[in-house]
């Protein structure tokens, strides 16, 4: 088998790094076998994390078992509920793309044959497709499963959604601060990333929506003896893949994109699944609009789940109704079919055999939970380059909302200002802006205010239009990645409090009331806010970092310009 890890013997780079490996105890014969990098996100900040050390071993094994060697690789890997709390979240954006280039500098430096992705929390789902799109060696995903929720001290179940809610109740004085605790005290039971078709789950679907990780593998519980039979799996089928010289090109296409869109839209997965797509694109060299191929897809593809935030049934519901194989073959009608999977399989061949075991919970498209899309597009002179709601979690099909513009450039100030002090009331606007990857720099929280509306009953009653981050559990009358962005010269950066905003979900426009000479004007006047960052990765992703329409990339990449 030729290998581009096996080098000339004699040479330099043979002879060092062979003495680098004999003093680890790797033997002369498995100098010759397929170096696999086992990409391991692991680190002790968080519970979506906690279990990946086992993962890796198991996965290790049975590549070991299968003819190849592992080799662990370490990355930074940030958690969306802990790493969130230095410099308002700023990096958690810009982690995804920092995953990627060590990965690069990891596994092309050392010249290896394959790659296994061990994937969990938000970004590093995507950060995994985007690396393996970019150095297009024989990869694979491995995504590391949902956790469980608890129940608390008075009996009713809790998840990490519901500690995220409950803040607002608290600041508003619906809930104390004793029921709080009680909370985060039992909501979360197992490891996994959080429950709910949150940007996490929402993104392990996608990988396999994408043929990128192998069928059945999302949503799958964390830690269970279903889950380490996928890494038996893995770990077989990676070695394969190298022998066989099979790439990620061959799997990242267009049409593979398009099959995770539609995916996405049957399920009402997270806004953040646009611009990890677009990402994904980007970094594929694939010449797609993934912004457009949402609005495509958008009046043919129903919602056909109803999980929590978007409805009533949890991770564990979709699973055992089938997962994402099960939601694919509601869908057999419309996909790409012919796609190519990491399995050797194509889509078609993949879902061929999948049943729907819980039609309550995957609804045909004939009868789906709703015929609106689960994520749709907005556009409209606010956000000319488009902006995204997630359609399935406005509350009671609410068809638009138009309302006065209330302005903050933080959710801190929203949540202290604007519900702390009574600023906001029902029927505002509110504008969360100059908090975009540019902006941020590094794309701020918006999430955390969102739930705090939530927490205080006050969803169904006000609007919010941002270019920040949102979560994927966020649900209410939520206009986020507005674009451009505000501090690329948007729309959103010169917008004034008080004027009339209006939004309406059955067009899918979102407008600022204001003529558009005078929008125009105000737009040629716009200067970007002068700011002096402190040295570091921050101030370093403000310089690189491309449009977000374009997946907020980090470097030269932009089709517009080629």
């Amino acid at each position: 088998m030729e290998l581009r890890s096996n080098f000339e013997p004699g040479t330099t780079r043979w002879a060092v790094r062979r003495t680098q490996w004999k003093s680890m105890g790797i033997a002369d014969a498995d100098m010759e076998k397929p170096k696999i990098a086992v990409i391991n996100t692991s680190n002790k900040l968080s519970s979506c994390f906690i279990h990946v050390d086992k993962i890796s071993q198991a996965v290790q094994n049975a590549i070991k078992a299968a003819g190849g060697v592992p080799f662990e690789v370490r990355t930074v890997a940030s958690s969306d509920f802990v790493t969130s709390a230095g410099k308002k979240a700023r990096y958690l954006m810009p982690t995804r793309d920092l995953i990627v280039n060590e990965v690069e500098c990891m596994v092309e430096g050392a010249v290896l044959d394959g790659i296994v992705f061990l994937s969990s929390c938000d970004k590093t789902t995507p950060a995994h497709c985007m690396a393996a799109a970019r150095l297009d060696v024989p990869s694979i995903v491995l995504t590391c499963g949902y956790q469980l929720g608890g129940q608390c001290m008075a009996g009713e179940f809790v998840d990490i959604d519901d500690v995220y809610e409950a803040i607002g109740a608290v600041a508003c004085g619906s809930k104390t601060f004793e029921e709080l605790v009680d909370m985060t005290n039992h909501a979360i039971t197992t490891p996994g990333v959080c429950a709910g078709l949150g940007t996490a789950n929402s993104m392990h679907i996608v990988a396999e929506a994408l043929g990128m990780s192998l069928p059945g593998n999302a949503p799958i519980l964390a830690d269970s003896a279903k889950f380490y039979q996928y890494c038996q799996k893995v770990g077989e089928r990676i070695v394969e893949m190298v022998e066989k010289g099979e790439k990620p090109r061959r799997v990242i296409t267009k049409e593979a994109i398009e099959n995770a869109v539609m995916v996405v839209l049957a399920i009402g997965g997270s806004v953040n699944t646009v611009r990890h797509l677009s990402a994904i694109a980007t970094e594929a060299e694939i010449k797609m609009d993934v912004v457009k191929t949402y609005e495509k897809f958008a009046d043919t593809i129903h919602l056909l789940t109803a999980v929590r935030p978007n409805g009533p049934f949890r991770t564990e519901d979709l699973e055992a109704a089938g997962g994402c194989r099960a939601v694919m073959k509601r869908l057999e009608g419309y996909l790409h079919l012919d796609a190519m999977t990491v399995s050797g399989k194509t889509v078609g061949e993949n879902i061929k055999d999948a049943k729907v075991l819980r039609d309550e919970v995957i609804k045909p498209m004939e009868a789906p939970q709703s015929t609106r899309p689960g994520v749709g597009i907005l556009r409209g002179n606010l956000c000319p380059n488009g902006a995204i709601v997630k359609l399935s979690a406005v509350p009671d099909g609410i068809p638009s909302f138009t309302g006065k513009a209330v302005i903050f450039d933080g959710e801190d100030e929203a949540i202290k200002v604007g519900l702390g002090q009574g600023k906001i009331k029902p029927g505002d606007v509110i504008v969360l802006r100059n908090m975009g990857p540019k902006g941020g720099p590094g794309t701020v929280f918006a999430c955390s205010f969102v739930a705090a509306l939530n927490g205080a009953n006050l969803a169904s009653q006000v609007a919010v239009v941002t270019d920040g981050e949102l979560s994927g559990l966020n649900r209410g009358i939520i206009v986020g990645q507005v674009m451009p962005e505000a501090a690329m010269g948007g729309p959103l950066a010169v917008i004034k409090e008080g004027e009339i905003i209006k939004l309406d979900f059955v067009e899918r426009t979102v407008n600022v009331d204001i003529p558009q000479e005078e929008l125009d004007a105000r737009l040629a006047r716009w200067e970007p806010l002068k700011r002096e960052l402190a040295p570091g990765y921050l101030a370093q992703y403000h310089e690189l970092v491309q449009p977000i329409e374009q997946g907020a990339v980090l470097g030269y990449r932009s089709f517009r310009d080629r």
